[in-house]
C-alpha cells in the first residue's frame, strides 16, 4: 500500500466522562461513584486518529468549544499527527460531552449526551473547509453531526474525485440523493435497517439489506457483521470477508478502527475486497484492548496482523 494517502475526515469530537456505580441513583438521590475517567471520543475524531495511526495524512474538519475539552482535542491531534487546521473553536458553545454511569457487575450503563459544538458543524462550515477535501483520495464522514454536514462533505468529495465513505452512525433515514453520493456505505445490520425504514429488530438477511441500500443509490455496501466479519455487496458481487480470531476485551472502538482501515487501504489504491480485509484486521485488533483511542492499531501492527491473516487463509 502507498504509505501516506491523503484522507479528509468530517465529523465529531466529544469527551466521555465515565464513573462506575453500584446502582443508578433514584430521582433526587446522590450516590458515590468510583473509577472516574475522561476519554477522547466522537466517531469522526476516532476515525481521524485511526487513519493517522495507519499511515495516512489526515485533515479533520470539526467544531469544538473554546474550552479545556477543546484544548484536549487539539493536543490529541498534535500528538497523533492529525492536521487540525480545519477544527474550528466556538467561544459560545462548549465541546460535546457524554456523562456515562456504568454498573461493572451487570455491564449496564446510563448515558446522557450533549453534542455541544458538534451541532455547529453545518454545510456552510464544510463548504468553507473545501481546501481540506480538495486533494484527498478519500473523504470519510459519519452522522454524529448534522446530516447536512455529511451531505456536503460527500457531495464535495465526489466533485473532487475522491472515494466517498459514509459510516451511517447513528443511523437515520437519508434521501436517495444523499446515498447517491456514497461510494462505500458501511452500516452494521441495525443501522442498515434504520436507513431503510425497517424496525431495528426486523429479521432481514444481511445480503437483502445491502441490496436494498444499493437500490437506494449507494454504489457499494460493506455491511459489518461483528464477529462474523464484513459482507461486501455491489451490483456484481457478494463477498464475505471473515473476522480474525482474537481475544475480545472491549468492542467499543472496533467500528471506528474498521472504517479507518478501509479508508486508508482504499486511499492507497487497494481494491475493495483487499481494503475490507485490512479494515477487518484493524477492527479485530481494536477489540483486544480497552478504550477507543488506546485500542486503535498502528500501521506496523496492522500490517503484521494482515500478513498472519493472509497466511491463515491459504
Amino acid at each position: 500500500m502507498n504509505h501516506a494517502p491523503h484522507i479528509a475526515v468530517v465529523g465529531s469530537f466529544a469527551v466521555g466522562l465515565t464513573m462506575k456505580v453500584d446502582r443508578f441513583p433514584a430521582r433526587g438521590e446522590t450516590v458515590l461513584g468510583t473509577g472516574y475517567r475522561v476519554d477522547h471520543g466522537g466517531k469522526g475524531s476516532n476515525q481521524a486518529v485511526g487513519c493517522a495511526r495507519l499511515g495516512a495524512r489526515v485533515r479533520f474538519v470539526a467544531r469544538v468549544g473554546q474550552d479545556a475539552f477543546g484544548e484536549m482535542a487539539l493536543r490529541l491531534y498534535h500528538d497523533e499527527g492529525v492536521d487540525a487546521a480545519w477544527v474550528r473553536l466556538s467561544p459560545d458553545v462548549p465541546t460535546g460531552v457524554g456523562f456515562i454511569l456504568v454498573q461493572p457487575e451487570s455491564g449496564e450503563n446510563c448515558i446522557v449526551l450533549d453534542p455541544g459544538a458538534n451541532h455547529l458543524l453545518t454545510a456552510q462550515t464544510v463548504a468553507e473547509s473545501d481546501a481540506a477535501l480538495a486533494d484527498a483520495q478519500v473523504v470519510l464522514t459519519q452522522l454524529e453531526t448534522p446530516a447536512e454536514a455529511a451531505e456536503e462533505a460527500l457531495a464535495r468529495g465526489r466533485a473532487h474525485g475522491a472515494i466517498t465513505i459514509l459510516n451511517p452512525a447513528p443511523a437515520r433515514p437519508l434521501a436517495a440523493s444523499v446515498l447517491a453520493t456514497v461510494d462505500v456505505l458501511t452500516p452494521n445490520q441495525t443501522e442498515a435497517k434504520v436507513l431503510l425504514g425497517h424496525h431495528p429488530q426486523a429479521e432481514i438477511p444481511p445480503a437483502a439489506l445491502a441490496r436494498q441500500l444499493l437500490d437506494r443509490g449507494a454504489r457499494q455496501v460493506v455491511l459489518t457483521l461483528g464477529g462474523e466479519g464484513a459482507l461486501i455487496v455491489s451490483a456484481s458481487q457478494e463477498i464475505l470477508v471473515p473476522a480474525i480470531s482474537v481475544p475480545v476485551v472491549d468492542t467499543t472502538g472496533a467500528g471506528d478502527a474498521f472504517n479507518a482501515g478501509l479508508a486508508v487501504a482504499l486511499g492507497s489504491g487497494a481494491e475493495l475486497e483487499s481494503a475490507v480485509r485490512f479494515g477487518v484486521v484493524a477492527g479485530g485488533l481494536a477489540v483486544t484492548k480497552e478504550g477507543v483511542i488506546p485500542s486503535l492499531p498502528r500501521r506496523e501492527e496492522a500490517l503484521d496482523a494482515l500478513s498472519r491473516y493472509a497466511s491463515a487463509r491459504r
